[in-house]
């Protein structure tokens, strides 16, 4: 572990116990500030990846996050989110976290400590070659991200590692490997700080410029969002009809009632004067 930057100690906050508290804030500003400038270090990896994952969805495979800790539950957090955001079937992006739903909540002992772990969990989703597997792992060598991957590998499917570590063996298991450095953190090992912010920014670009790419939006509209699961989603919804059929909100919600909710097949069919049942199997 002392070989790997996200565990050394970083010589700004040496003395971070010592500072008031804005001053503390404004050093992990600071630090903050050098994510988004590693993340676009990485940009063509993330471009790759996002190409051959899109390739893989479109011939009917899956995209399935593994991580363990911090890591594992930003997979699970950007595969809850896109159902929601982009109309797709809960079983097209997944994700394993080490120690399984109870390692949201909490730490989970032993559990990513554990390579069988990785393949059997893997196993049980019956990945195949057109499946993507993403490996998450700010130090790039838990023994559970590595097992799954390694098992991702043996079925043909392609592996992608997120790492914030040069040269681990995550990085050495996957096809494809982002690796955004964000240095020490203000907290010796605290990679739930700048390693984790980075992972999640790379995340957020996997996943949706990959739905970008595969139709699921309107220019920059979410139209396959699902307003029927909260009134906050529903109100977007009806924005998102107005904005893109150039109606008054009120018109917007009488379209949107006539296609069940739909926001793409309310706009196709006002915009091409056609029934919802039309403008459904033209969206489609």
């Amino acid at each position: 572990m002392s070989q790997l930057i996200t565990e050394e100690r970083n010589p700004a906050s040496t003395d971070i116990d010592k500072l008031a508290t804005l001053q503390i804030c404004q050093l992990m500003n600071r630090e903050d500030a050098q994510i988004a400038r590693a993340v676009a270090k990485e940009l063509p990896h993330v471009a790759a990846a996002v190409d051959r994952i899109v390739e893989r969805l479109q011939r009917g495979g899956r995209l399935i996050y593994v991580g363990a800790g911090t890591s594992g539950r930003l997979g699970m957090l950007d595969a809850a989110e896109c159902p929601a955001t982009f109309g797709t079937p809960p079983m097209l992006v997944q994700a394993l976290i080490a120690g399984g739903e109870a390692a949201l909540r909490g730490p989970v002992a032993g559990a990513e400590d554990s390579e069988e772990a990785g393949h059997v969990d893997l196993a049980l989703l019956a990945v195949t070659a057109l499946d993507a597997v993403v490996g998450l792992s700010a130090a790039g060598n838990t023994l559970y991200v590595l097992g799954a991957l390694a098992e991702a590998a043996t079925r043909e499917a392609l592996t992608v590692a997120v790492t914030c570590n040069p040269n681990t063996p995550l990085e050495a298991l996957a096809e494809i490997a982002i690796v955004p450095i964000v240095g020490p953190e203000v907290i010796a090992g605290c990679t739930r700080l700048k390693a984790a912010t980075a992972q999640k920014m790379v995340l957020d670009m996997i996943s949706t410029a990959t739905m970008v790419r595969l139709g699921k939006t309107l220019g920059n509209l979410m139209v396959d969002l699902q307003p029927a699961l909260s009134a906050e989603l529903r109100q977007r919804a009806v924005h998102i009809v107005a904005e893109a059929a150039q109606v008054p909100e009120a018109k917007a919600e009488r379209l949107l009632d006539a296609a069940n909710g739909e926001a793409r097949t309310a706009i196709v069919a006002h915009q091409a004067g056609i029934s919802p049942e039309e403008a459904r199997q033209r969206g489609a």
